[in-house]
């Protein structure tokens, strides 16, 4: 089961090209290796409101399924070392309006947690500049906090923690259509996915970007496509 967000039509920031692309790319390739979209399709330039729902579906939908994957492609920042998403209403004013106005990862993570999911991956193409980086927030840090992965979870970030990815010039950001296509490979395990993404992406950025996963034990191994064995 999957949730997949691309967030690109910002209301009061920086309108980014490739998220809704990225979104697009990474449904084609999860339909392939099987898995169900929630929604039926990518979720594209949700609202906070919106958002919400799609995660509540979402955890909802992961009762007994074997893996939970959550893809993001838009803005992130972090505040005070939590990770948030920017959904497309964001509007940040006063650091107080945090809390109102984006979405804690960790509403997606405590979802997982909840349904027990045998594995879960959550995969963050959201390490791009603050958006709202001119208006004295104070708390705000570059790029993304690394989290702990909880049990049997994997967090796959586009570039390393406290650091900035790109968009791309193309119509994908270097770490999507790396990964898009990597997860196609026929009898590569998870890890080895992410390794391989890992170095394309750090390749065909002369090094500047450098994905990074952090990830709890996981029992047995997961094939996205081709022999899975637990």
């Amino acid at each position: 089961m999957a949730l997949i967000l691309g967030n690109s039509a910002y209301r009061h920031a920086p309108s980014l090209p490739n998220p809704v692309n990225d979104a697009k790319a990474m449904a084609d390739s999860l339909r392939a290796a099987g898995f169900e979209l929630v929604g039926g399709a990518p979720q594209i330039d949700l609202d906070r409101a919106a958002t919400e729902r799609a995660i509540r579906s979402f955890g909802g939908k992961l009762a007994g399924a074997d893996v939970g994957l959550f893809f993001y492609a838009g803005h992130g920042m972090q505040a005070r070392g939590t990770n948030y998403l920017l959904p497309v209403s964001a509007n940040l004013e006063k650091e107080s309006d945090v809390r109102y106005e984006l979405i804690d990862i960790a509403m997606v993570l405590d979802e997982m947690a909840l349904a027990e999911s045998r594995m879960n991956i959550v995969i963050l193409d959201a390490c791009r500049n603050n958006p709202f980086g001119g208006r004295g927030l104070r708390a705000a840090s570059p790029g993304l906090a690394q989290m702990q992965a909880p049990a049997g979870t994997i967090i796959a970030y586009a570039t390393q923690p406290g650091a900035v990815a790109a968009d791309g010039t193309g119509s994908n950001s270097p770490y999507t259509e790396a990964l898009s296509k990597a997860l196609l490979k026929p009898g590569e395990t998870v890890f080895d996915v992410f390794n391989d993404v890992g170095i394309t992406v750090k390749r065909n950025t002369g090094g500047v970007q450098q994905p990074w996963v952090s990830a709890s034990p996981i029992e047995g191994r997961f094939y996205f496509l081709g022999r899975r064995r637990w």
